[in-house]
């Protein structure tokens, strides 16, 4: 068989499809996953006839691919023997051995964790067990169920729908969820899980500290991460999303005290100061307001927001919108009664 460049983009293809550990594929799996990768790449479709023989190739030199073939859930299955096993894998450069010791020292934080044995094996194969960290994440050793970030990153590499157990403070019964999972983000020193629903596919996000359980259900079909999932996280500060809420207009003031610290570490990234003139007639529009600066950003009301906002005390103001200032007024408000409540 002529290995021209069709053929060359199955084999990636058929590589990739059959180290997966996950799932299992028939031929006729395999014919259609290769086929739509072909479609996304640009190239004609091929029959199952040509897939089969690609198989057999694969297992010829050069490659010598260790397939096996096995029943699985009423289907005749092909895969590796051994999952790790890569057509593609070569020798690497002094380069790249280098730069990978220091990606795995960055993200070597994560060693101890469920899942992510492979890195100590990794790093030993590398020689790499005693260098030291150059690049060092805020740590929070006390998070509950840190453990699971393992596994739940590697559902995701794996596009793994799972079933979710998880409470909520309020509310400490067990409930159940068939979830996609997308993204871990971690915000403030904790970790969130974020995907969307098997029955609506409502894009949700929960706090690895209130997950109980995780369990993989491979027998359902995972729906893909939307295209724009990034970009929905784009307009909030934190994790909580509300589908559906404007973006709105926020103006606030700083004081001198703090803000430098504002201009340094934006709220958010639409943040802006305004200055010379703009600036000049937010001075006249607020006189009782000394020196300091004016900023605004656009992005949705959530939970993380308006405590951001608040975290600052009296060196950040909000000034507008109307609803956004009644709700931290409400806030400093109760804060002066429970205080007043202490003097008495």
């Amino acid at each position: 068989m002529a290995t021209n460049k069709n053929a060359l983009i199955r084999y990636k293809h058929l590589d990739m499809l059959l180290s997966d550990r996950h799932h299992f594929y028939d031929i006729n799996d395999l014919t259609e996953k290769v086929n739509n990768m072909l479609y996304d790449d640009g190239f004609p479709e091929v029959t199952r006839r040509c897939i089969e023989k690609d198989i057999v190739y694969l297992q010829e030199a050069p490659f010598r691919a260790p397939i096996k073939r096995f029943k699985w859930n009423g289907k005749n299955c092909v895969a590796y023997k051994n999952s790790a096993f890569s057509i593609f894998k070569q020798e690497m450069s002094r380069e790249e051995r280098i730069l990978l010791r220091e990606v795995l020292n960055t993200i070597g934080q994560f060693n101890g964790l469920d899942n992510f044995e492979w890195l100590e094996k990794f790093k030993l194969g590398l020689g790499n067990n005693q260098r030291k960290q150059n690049i060092c994440f805020s740590n929070n050793p006390y998070l509950q169920n840190s453990n699971l970030l393992g596994t739940l990153f590697d559902m995701i590499s794996n596009e793994v729908v799972i079933c979710l157990s998880y409470h909520t403070f309020s509310d400490t019964s067990i409930r159940n969820i068939d979830f996609h999972p997308y993204i871990l983000k971690q915000y403030n020193d904790r970790w969130f899980l974020i995907g969307a629903a098997e029955n609506d596919g409502k894009v949700l996000t929960f706090a690895l500290d209130r997950i109980d359980k995780v369990e993989a259900l491979p027998e359902k079909k995972y729906k893909k991460c939307p295209d724009d999932i990034y970009e929905r996280f784009e307009d909030i500060v934190g994790v909580t999303l509300y589908e559906g809420n404007p973006i709105e207009h926020i103006l606030f003031w700083v004081s001198d005290f703090s803000k430098d610290y504002v201009i340094t570490k934006p709220i958010h990234e639409s943040q802006v100061r305004y200055l010379g003139e703009k600036e000049l007639r937010l001075h006249n529009n607020y006189p009782h307001l000394e020196g300091g600066a004016f900023f605004s950003i656009d992005c949705i009301r959530n939970y993380e927001l308006i405590r951001e906002l608040c975290s600052y005390g009296k060196n950040l103001l909000v000034l507008s919108p109307e609803t956004i200032k009644t709700e931290i007024m409400e806030r400093i408000s109760e804060m002066n009664e429970k205080y007043s409540e202490l003097r008495t």
